[in-house]
């Protein structure tokens, strides 16, 4: 499941309608877990670690690292992990950030 700014839990479904609204998906499991598991496509990774660093980068920067456009702090977000506690983590990050 997918965590959510408003829906603490998406379908995978619900998710392939958001991303049609041009929704930024973040994936924040690990590298090796892209590697060993897939990417969800059209989903950005950006490992748990990385990410407070990230969301504060220049946005140019952002786009270098992360092939991209940086969200503003308005844009639409979705974080997702394998498991769903991550994700909350993440979601918990950026609006620490100031993130809506």
């Amino acid at each position: 499941s997918v965590c959510a700014g408003g829906a603490p839990s998406l379908s995978y479904q619900q998710l392939k309608d958001l991303k049609k609204t041009h929704v930024l998906h973040i994936d924040v499991r690990e590298r090796w877990e892209i590697d060993r598991f897939g990417k969800i496509p059209e989903s950005i990774n950006i490992p748990l670690g990385e990410l407070v660093e990230a969301l504060q980068m220049d946005p140019t920067e952002f786009k270098e690292q992360y092939n991209q456009k940086m969200p503003s702090k308005s844009d639409p977000v979705v974080f997702s992990c394998l498991a769903g506690t991550r994700s909350k983590q993440a979601l918990g990050f950026a609006t620490s950030l100031g993130f809506s």
